[in-house]
């Protein structure tokens, strides 16, 4: 459970560099846990899948993007 809350922070971390987002930790994991959840199901809804662990960073990376992106849709300033 440590280590799916620390990769949560790390994919949140990544995702909210890449797409300039700012955030705590707590926003990381959340975002991380939501970005792998929504990134797996696009993934497989492809049929593409990972073999490893940084096939599901990445996979967790571009879910958690795209996370961002339908936020700042849904909540524009």
């Amino acid at each position: 459970m440590l280590i799916s809350l620390l990769l949560g922070a790390l994919i949140g971390w990544i995702a909210g560099k890449l797409m300039g987002a700012k955030g705590g930790f707590i926003r990381n994991i959340l975002l991380g846990l939501a970005g792998s959840a929504v990134g797996n199901y696009v993934a497989s809804s492809l049929g593409v899948g990972a073999t490893n662990s940084v096939g599901s960073i990445l996979i967790g990376v571009g879910g958690a993007c795209l996370v961002i992106l339908v936020g700042r849709w849904l909540f524009k300033k």
